[in-house]
């Protein structure tokens, strides 16, 4: 593996480059921005990480601010979830708007650079270790890494693919922002419940943190109960002795492999890599069978399917590795 993430809320590092050579590298989602910062002469190690609380601040700018004031840096390659449309990101997720030049000024910086979140991830790929990877698929021979379909769920739902080169090429994608497929008949009848609040029903709105409370409330409608779990992180906690919460973690993966074999076809992908802060908590759900039932029942696309590993990545640190990879591919200080 390139590069070096720590796991904690802080940890500093040698501080012995320039200034002037630091670069910032951002990792920003709807809840957390994990911030550190490397050379821009040269090596792959990521300093001084540091995770915010993104509701906390009131924009960007004030977290790259606050991060530079302790570490100061030249400029910042910041994955971010959403799409650049000139100066502005479209996306629903986070807290506050953002503006590339209002981000910049307001840092303090010489420069901004936003890139898709999965941009990111994907641009990661080349430098998973082995040890990183859990198999959710039946081993198979392949050494096939092109195209890779990187997916995962979290505040929202990400997804990019990879395509190998000189260089490497990424498309990232709006796969969250997609009209959402019911594949049975409790998944209709969820969809007739969601549709009852929203004149669109998006993969997002099952296939993220707050989806998954969604999906919780409308089993509770279905089944006749009250909802108990406030949050998904409680819902999750209480998977092993609530009947409902593991139903809605079952539901949820096996939704979660239809959509992921969709995108495999539609992509032509020849491998797949599960990332996502969801995934990293509900393991167990995603090996017991289900998502990849789903996953391969694609009717005539089902033996091609067979020959498309996917992976479960337990790095919790690839958007801060990605902005790493796509600085060093695509722009000097």
């Amino acid at each position: 593996m390139r590069g070096r993430v720590p796991t904690g809320d802080r940890t500093d590092y040698s501080q012995d480059a320039p200034v002037s050579t630091r670069i910032i590298v951002a990792d920003v989602g709807g809840t957390y921005a994990r911030l550190g910062w490397i050379d821009a002469d040269g090596g792959n190690e990521i300093h001084d990480y540091r995770r915010y609380a993104c509701a906390d601040h009131p924009d960007l700018a004030s977290i790259l601010h606050d991060y530079a004031a302790g570490t100061p840096c030249h400029g910042a390659v910041v994955a971010i979830a959403g799409v650049l449309e000139g100066d502005r990101l479209i996306n629903s997720n986070l807290p506050w708007p953002v503006s590339v030049e209002q981000t910049r000024a307001g840092a303090g910086l010489a420069w901004v650079q936003l890139i898709n979140d999965f941009e990111a991830v994907a641009n990661a790929v080349p430098t998973l270790a082995p040890d990183t990877l859990s198999a959710l698929t039946p081993s198979i021979a392949s050494n096939a890494s092109s195209p890779a379909l990187v997916i995962g769920p979290g505040t929202g739902l990400g997804a990019a693919v990879w395509i190998e080169g000189q260089p490497p090429r990424v498309l990232p994608t709006e796969v969250g922002q997609a009209s959402l497929a019911a594949g049975n008949a409790l998944e209709l009848d969820m969809v007739r419940l969601l549709l009852r609040d929203r004149p669109y029903l998006h993969n997002e709105h099952v296939l993220s943190g707050p989806g998954l409370m969604n999906l919780y409330r409308c089993l509770c409608e279905l089944r006749g109960a009250s909802p108990v779990h406030a949050d998904a992180g409680a819902l999750v906690a209480a998977a092993a002795s609530d009947a409902l919460a593991r139903e809605t973690l079952e539901t949820f993966c096996g939704w979660l492999g239809s959509v992921v074999g969709d995108l495999a076809i539609i992509f032509g992908a020849r491998v797949v890599y599960l990332a996502g802060g969801v995934t990293a908590h509900i393991p167990q759900f995603l090996h017991d069978g289900r998502f990849l039932q789903r996953y391969l029942n694609k009717g005539v696309m089902t033996e091609q399917l067979e020959r498309v590993p996917v992976w479960r990545v337990e790095h919790g640190q690839l958007g801060l590795l990605g902005a790493v990879a796509w600085y060093r591919q695509n722009r000097k200080a």
